[in-house]
């Protein structure tokens, strides 16, 4: 079948990593030249059904570029992380939406020809492990203790799309349990391939037990919109106040609920400042100030130093910071988490979610994707062939300077897409800008 293959030797690894740091850009598009991590094949072996009962063939219609995926082009994930992605050969693609291609032994919950979201992560349920480990038994199947014990999978990856042996959505065809499947009935492709970044900003957006009328969303990206969206649903009368860098951030940001956006940066604290009450301190040798009196949580979808201080700084004593981007190894001074006795939070991935009665973050996300409350038609700017799979790349690295927010790939053209949405400009918008808020 065709696909893209991500091939994570040591050498081709830090060549790409090394290739980031040439002057004036050249090496940022190595990742998927020659001697990149990935290329276009035209005969990877199509995965096979395993033998244990409940799987099932996917053909992709629809799959997103996720910000990890980027991550992996460049070369910028966490050593760390590597730990727990252990598979050297990966077909990326991990937001899918698909049509059931065939259906193995002990399937009862889908037919061949459902449409269907997938959320990726395979459990001590999907290896058929008994009993389940820790986590598992306690809902929490996004941080499965067994993430790369084969057990009856025969796949040692945590997830769809990082592991060939199952495919993953950057290619025509990719083997999901049917316990992962969700089905999507008629909605639209470019909604429905949304489900997974849905669920991983739905499941950030719970892990706030709500105290307090106003947040701050820092990111306007894929999952920071998408985190806005979810809080806007879960909570109708929520001050959210985003900070983006962009125009287009800002106009998105609108669209998908956001109350009002401001600039990001320390001009963020200020300008809370002036509106909304509260002092500024200012400390002895620092250029960003502190607010005083300052907003309840913080949704943190870019995760970089400066992000992360400047949340921080934005919180009032006792709020909470949720970090829903993927943070490395950073320089931080963590001297406010203590002193004003914050709450630190990571978010990863989605699960069985207790506020909302035992359900899975992804059941919740398609009820909503079905739902036109749920503002997110604008978010899939960008639909290419697998062909373009390198120019789909291109555009989303660049993000905001191409235009894009969301860019998927679609990896059988004779699978249809189904439904369409308005294009951006057509979309009503919700929420003011400050006039003299700076994109930049």
């Amino acid at each position: 079948m065709r696909a893209v293959l991500a091939q994570l030797s040591p050498p081709r690894y830090v060549l790409t990593a090394a290739a980031q740091r040439l002057p004036g850009g050249l090496g940022k598009q190595v990742g998927w030249g020659p001697a990149g991590v990935l290329r276009l094949v035209e005969d990877l072996p199509a995965p096979r059904l395993p033998d244990a009962p409940g799987w099932v063939r996917l053909r992709p219609e629809l799959s997103g570029i996720c910000g990890s995926d980027v991550g992996l082009a460049h070369a910028k994930l966490s050593f760390v992380l590597s730990a727990f992605y252990t598979a050297q050969r990966q077909v990326p693609g991990h937001e899918i939406v698909a049509v059931v291609a065939e259906v193995g032994p002990g399937v009862t919950r889908v037919r061949e020809g459902d449409r269907v979201a997938v959320t990726p992560c395979f459990a001590c349920e999907q290896r058929g492990l008994v009993p389940p480990c820790r986590a598992c038994a306690e809902g929490h199947v996004e941080v499965c203790e067994r993430f790369d014990l084969p057990g009856t999978l025969g796949c040692t990856g945590a997830s769809i799309g990082f592991e060939a042996a199952v495919g993953g959505g950057w290619g025509e065809q990719v083997l999901a349990h049917e316990s992962q499947l969700y089905d999507v009935g008629a909605i639209p492709s470019r909604r429905a391939v949304l489900a997974e970044p849905a669920s991983v900003a739905l499941h950030a957006a719970l892990r706030w037990e709500r105290r307090g009328d106003r947040v701050v969303v820092i990111g306007p990206g894929t999952i920071g919109l998408l985190v806005v969206a979810s809080l806007r649903m879960l909570h109708p009368d929520l001050d959210i106040i985003v900070l983006s860098p962009s125009a287009l951030g800002t106009e998105h940001a609108r669209r998908v609920g956001a109350s009002r956006v401001l600039p990001s940066g320390p001009g963020a604290v200020e300008a809370l400042a002036a509106s909304d009450g509260g002092r500024v301190l200012r400390a002895q040798m620092t250029s960003l100030p502190i607010l005083e009196q300052g907003v309840d949580a913080v949704f943190d979808a870019v995760a970089s130093p400066a992000t992360i201080d400047l949340g921080l700084h934005l919180l009032r004593s006792t709020g909470t910071f949720v970090m829903v981007g993927a943070a490395g190894k950073q320089p931080m001074d963590w001297s406010l988490v203590w002193n004003r006795q914050l709450s630190v939070l990571g978010s990863v991935n989605f699960g069985f979610e207790e506020r909302l009665g035992g359900r899975h973050t992804q059941a919740q996300v398609v009820e909503w994707l079905a739902d036109p409350a749920f503002a997110v038609d604008a978010l899939v700017t960008h639909v290419l062939d697998l062909a373009d799979w390198s120019d789909a790349l291109a555009i989303a690295s660049a993000g905001p300077g191409a235009g894009c927010v969301k860019a998927t790939l679609r990896p059988s053209p004779d699978v249809p897409l189904v439904g369409e949405v308005p294009l951006a400009g057509e979309v009503p918008l919700v929420g003011e800008v400050p006039p003299a808020a700076d994109p930049r």
